[in-house]
């Protein structure tokens, strides 16, 4: 599994500035005459805030146990909502109803097997000259975003990621193989063969010489 801060994937910082909160965590005036309207809670108004922010700054839905509590104070400040005030929905309904008017008005789309597809197709054509996950996983993203998609969680894009990566390798492993007499690929299967009595195979050698022509001492 790649590790998540290998790569360019949003999330939350464990350690949040002053400054990120007031940058990108305050609502606007605008913003939050249009939770009023739209929410009908303190909790609801709340929760749609969370969601537009987070949303805005990652470009995807953070899981509610996800959100730092640093950043729900900030935002219930910000809103002037009550000290008591916390982020909850009446129902998966309200929870869903609110995801969809964030996405409008983010500009952003929601379409899990379109997004799936653009990052799959993305990471098979970059696997060919790139080996790392990490380094398709963040070339994935960005072709998401530049596409207005909605983000998949990172689990997906890690399985994708392993996945693809194996099949490419598979494909130019065969390749080379097809390239190949059979008096080479013969000869290449022997190089593995311990043979005499200092226990070493014909590959050692192979290195030896690799390793001699590199340094310009060709024997």
């Amino acid at each position: 599994m790649t590790s998540i801060e290998r790569t360019a994937y949003p999330r939350f910082k464990r350690l949040i500035t002053a400054r990120e909160l007031h940058v990108f965590f305050t609502p606007s005036e605008e913003e939050r005459a249009w939770v009023e309207e739209a929410a009908d809670s303190n909790e609801h108004q709340l929760a749609l805030l969370l969601s537009l922010k987070s949303y805005q700054r990652m470009g995807c839905f953070p899981k509610a146990h996800d959100v730092p509590n640093q950043v729900m104070e900030f935002v219930r400040r910000a809103a002037e909502l009550p000290e008591d005030t916390l982020p909850v929905y009446g129902s998966e309904r309200t929870a869903k109803s609110q995801r969809s008017m964030v996405r409008q008005r983010c500009g952003m789309r929601y379409d899990g097997p379109g997004a799936r597809a653009l990052a799959e197709e993305t990471m098979r054509i970059e696997a060919a000259s790139k080996n790392n996950p990490a380094d398709l996983i963040n070339i994935a993203l960005e072709k998401l975003v530049e596409a207005g998609l909605e983000i998949p969680r990172f689990s997906t894009l890690d399985a994708m990621a392993s996945t693809v990566r194996a099949r490419v390798n598979e494909e130019i492993l065969a390749g080379i193989r097809e390239r190949m007499t059979e008096e080479e690929r013969a000869g290449l299967l022997r190089l593995v063969n311990v043979v005499g009595l200092d226990g070493k195979s014909p590959f050692k050698g192979c290195d030896r010489d690799t390793h001699q022509r590199g340094n310009g001492m060709i024997l």
